[in-house]
């Protein structure tokens, strides 16, 4: 190669570097997100954003008058495609109109966003009947609780190890329900408090049979 040719080679390369800079910062894949906002409500927010292809999401569950801060959590990949299926189904929110358009009670401003690249749909509504989007919310109101009820199993863990026992049961009960979409997620807290004498052995008895359980389903 002269020195002509391999000095535009070389400009050629330093142009191009921006480019894969930005593309390998920007986010990959498509994103969905669940938020739903309740004034006057426990909790009034609660944004649910995850990724297609990585088992890294992010939740966040508060009061509006809260400092806002998003989590990191996994949502499983068998769980991930149920969700992206039905974000297919209801045509990535494209022109939807989802709403009941009745006259009942305020259940909550819920949206749902699909994000890829630079497109962008969203659709807004207080109550649905279409059968997808219900799907879909039931999914995203569970993996909800369910992060909640791991929070609350954290916080007594470490500051009322007595209450601990009160937060396995409403666990159990949810998951009793059938409404966590992924309840295995609780498992190590859950074997934590088994294996740990400092709780009481109520608590330690009730977290030994939903540890077995939870090792069933998953």
């Amino acid at each position: 190669m002269n020195r002509p040719s391999r000095r535009l080679f070389l400009l050629l390369v330093v142009a191009a570097l921006p480019a894969c800079s930005t593309a390998l910062s920007a986010p990959a894949g498509e994103w969905f997100t669940y938020r739903r906002i309740f004034k006057s409500s426990v909790p009034e927010f609660i944004e649910i954003r995850i990724q297609q292809n990585s088992n890294t999401s992010t939740y966040e569950i508060r009061q509006l008058d809260d400092d806002p801060g998003a989590s990191a959590f996994e949502v499983g990949p068998a769980l991930r495609s149920k969700i992206f299926q039905l974000v297919s189904e209801l045509h990535y929110f494209k022109g939807m109109d989802l709403d009941v358009h009745r006259k009942i009670a305020n259940l909550g401003e819920k949206t749902f966003r699909w994000d890829a690249g630079s497109e962008a749909n969203e659709v807004k509504f207080n109550y649905t009947l279409n059968t997808a989007a219900t799907q879909l919310l039931q999914i995203c109101e569970g993996l909800a609780r369910q992060q909640e009820l791991i929070e609350l199993l954290q916080r007594r863990i470490k500051y009322d190890r007595l209450g601990v026992n009160d937060a396995l049961l409403q666990f159990e009960n949810d998951l009793n329900k059938g409404v966590l979409p992924e309840p295995v997620h609780a498992l190590p807290l859950l074997e934590q408090i088994a294996n740990d004498n400092r709780f009481v052995e109520i608590a330690r008895q009730r977290s030994r049979a939903l540890a077995e359980r939870l090792r069933h389903i998953g």
